[in-house]
């Protein structure tokens, strides 16, 4: 049993159980009532020499604390987001968090702890995070410690718990808010795009130019299309406008639209807004001629049969051209072969034509495949598996296709084992660099047999090499058009996993899609991708060096980037992103784009300051929101039940708490003076009663 007042404390530790104790204390008040009843003599004496009796068995203690007083803490959230940088909002904030320092020293007993935001740079980090930088530097306070939260910021916060979740430490949140109520801001704001698309095809894009307030006059607006084509239109604020784009090649496309600037804006940095789409084929048409059955022919088939997002036409012609019956050629097959359809009509239509050991024949005569020519100077694509049939007389090469060839037979055929090898431009092409099982020893797959001996042409690239070094992959580009020949008709080795086989289906899919004209295989090509706040450029080339690669930033500065050599044909290089928005890059005749933060960014989202996001925490903890344009409040504490803000003024939580260092005991009877004053009371009650 204890008393408290302030530091001292009044327990009671008796000598006997309180149950025995409580007994004579009952005992003792009946006596002492049955004597003050009857007025015996000494009655008021005996009664005081009882209760110091009880007093003494009850064993008082008196204690006293030595205290320290323990500080409150107080946390500064300080928002330095990019929307800060925007008009006085850097300055407001900087003079605020200052006046904050003197007034908490001027309060005493309380610490502050400064926390700064961090913007993001992915759809789950962007944005003005200022409740997850709150958390972070608050971590370690205890609760009975924690005074509250003062946000300096333009209220644009987009990590804003619900006002039930604001904090497990409960104290007040005051906003400071930088900037000014009567702000003017235009932005752009895409309302829908694809993210993905079908090359081939057109889309629509939807967006609006939102002002803030509303501008009665028309807005000008520059589109830039993927395919360079610029658009000028003149749109009404606030209404929603249907875009139809074309969507020509495979990989990323952008879609800039950009917003001439109002006078008095705070930002023309969201006057501009990009639609980032990938282009993706729907599905790729591939025409396969086989001239006829041999070993590797099923290796095509099944290769490109189980790719579920390829249309296989395939013929086989099975007419030997040594055979000389009478039988006409339309009663060869089981359907006639539409040549005519094929190699004229529908001939632009295919993705990818194969020509795996064709050999020259009446079925298909020069004039279609002087039109296959012409499909790859258009744009088209060729891909020939060569046997022994492309060394003799009636092989492509004594055909018109044989303009656009990349290599043309010498009429040699080496017949020996051997392991297909990368060359050294080979290890620099995307197609052929990084081959599972390549080494720069020994390639760990198995063996081929046939090579045929040819001399490239049309500029032709050898990736791959038989024995003496001789060509056994060759690609080339003719005028739009890319071919790509396989001097050997043993690929279908390595799919039986002849020793080991190889990576006959890895190596297939790249060449297809170098072919097709796929973004990441192609072998000079500039890129460039947001690395956390890096920009990090890539530039792929066959050569030994690579130049210097100008950079354009969002806001129009222009600066040079070297390169450093990476991985085998990659130069690397990177710059820190001072802004956001899009980044153009140029490297000679190549063009790239980088769309830096997210494609709809938080931050720039809406850029007028605002205390309607934390109005609502505010009421919920007890805090206030304050325009800085209007003074800094005056800051005080008031006890965790009071009121902590109002008009003009703010207040932190005054939470009284102390550590304590010592305790001081006194036992009130178990001293001489104590026990003197007993023997002297009982003895001046015998003394009365003897009288």
């Amino acid at each position: 049993m204890s008393l408290q007042l302030g530091s001292w404390t009044l327990s009671f530790l008796p000598h006997v159980p309180w149950l025995v104790f409580w007994l004579m204390c009952g005992v003792g008040a009946l006596a002492v009532a049955a004597m003050l009843y009857a007025r015996m003599r000494g009655g008021v004496l005996r009664a005081a020499g009882f209760l110091l009796l009880l007093g003494a068995l009850a064993n008082p203690q008196l204690a006293q604390d030595e205290r320290e007083q323990l500080s409150d803490i107080a946390a500064v959230i300080i928002d330095d987001s990019d929307s800060q940088t925007f008009g006085e909002r850097r300055k407001q904030s900087d003079e605020a968090l200052e006046s904050l320092r003197q007034q908490v020293a001027a309060l005493g007993n309380t610490e502050l702890r400064i926390g700064r935001t961090v913007t993001g740079t992915t759809p789950d980090t962007d944005g003005t995070r200022v409740f997850a930088a709150l958390a972070r530097i608050t971590a370690d306070i205890p609760p009975d410690r924690y005074a509250g939260a003062v946000v300096i910021s333009d209220g644009q916060i987009h990590d804003v718990p619900a006002a039930t979740e604001s904090s497990p430490l409960k104290g007040p949140v005051h906003t400071l808010l930088s900037g000014s109520r009567s702000e003017i801001d235009r932005r752009v704001v895409i309302e829908q795009a694809p993210r993905y698309a079908i090359t081939g095809q057109a889309h629509e894009i939807r967006f609006r130019v939102s002002e803030t307030p509303a501008g009665s006059e028309a807005v000008a607006v520059t589109v830039r299309l993927p395919n360079g084509e610029t658009r000028n239109l003149t749109l009404a604020p606030n209404t929603t406008e249907a875009l139809v784009v074309p969507i020509d090649r495979a990989g990323q496309n952008i879609v800039e639209i950009t917003a001439a600037e109002r006078a008095g804006e705070i930002t023309t940095i969201n006057n501009r807004a990009m639609a980032v789409i990938d282009g993706i084929r729907d599905r790729l048409r591939v025409l396969l001629i086989s001239g006829e059955p041999h070993p590797g022919e099923r290796t095509w088939r099944n290769m490109l049969k189980a790719d579920a997002s390829v249309d296989l036409v395939h013929f086989t012609i099975l007419r030997p051209p040594e055979k000389q019956d009478g039988t006409p050629t339309r009663e060869l097959s089981l359907i006639a072969f539409p040549t005519r359809e094929l190699f004229l009509e529908k001939l632009d239509q295919f993705d990818l034509v194969i020509f795996d050991r064709y050999q020259r024949q009446t079925i298909l005569p020069d004039a279609y495949l002087a039109n296959v020519a012409d499909y790859v100077r258009r744009g088209g694509a060729v891909l020939v598996s060569s046997g022994p049939d492309f060394a003799s007389v009636d092989g492509l090469a004594s055909t018109p296709l044989a303009d656009v060839l990349a290599a043309i037979p010498t009429g040699e055929v080496t017949q020996e084992g051997f392991k297909p090898r990368v060359t050294l431009t080979g290890q620099r092409h995307p197609v052929s660099r990084g081959l599972p099982g390549d080494s720069a020893t020994e390639p760990t797959w198995g063996r081929w047999f046939r090579l045929i001996d040819t001399s490239p042409q049309n500029e032709a690239q050898q990736l791959m090499s038989g024995p003496g070094e001789k060509p056994l992959l060759a690609l080339a580009r003719v005028e739009e058009g890319r071919v790509a020949q396989f001097l050997s008709d043993q690929g279908w080795l390595w799919a039986r996993g002849f020793e080991g086989g190889g990576p006959q289906v890895e190596l297939l899919r790249r060449i297809s899609h170098w072919l097709m004209k796929e973004p990441d295989l192609e072998e000079e090509a500039l890129r460039a991708r947001q690395d956390g706040r890096n920009l990090v450029v890539e530039r792929q080339t066959l050569a030994d060096s690579a130049n210097p690669v100008e950079v354009t930033t969002p806001s129009g500065k222009v600066s040079q980037l070297a390169l450093q050599a990476g991985r085998s044909g990659v130069f690397t290089g990177s710059i820190p992103l001072d802004e956001t928005g899009l980044y153009s890059l140029r490297d000679g005749d190549l063009v790239a784009f980088a769309v830096t933060g997210n494609g709809d960014q938080k931050e720039f989202a809406d850029v007028r300051a605002t205390a309607d996001l934390m109005a609502p925490i505010a009421a919920a903890t007890g805090g206030g929101t304050y325009w800085l344009e209007d003074g800094l409040p005056r800051l005080s504490k008031a006890r965790a039940n009071a009121l902590k803000g109002g008009s003009g003024w703010m207040a932190l939580t005054d939470n009284q708490q102390f550590r304590v260092l010592a305790v001081r005991e006194t036992p009130l009877f178990s001293t001489l003076a104590s026990l003197a004053v007993l023997l002297l009371a009982l003895s001046f009650m015998w003394y009365r009663e003897g009288r």
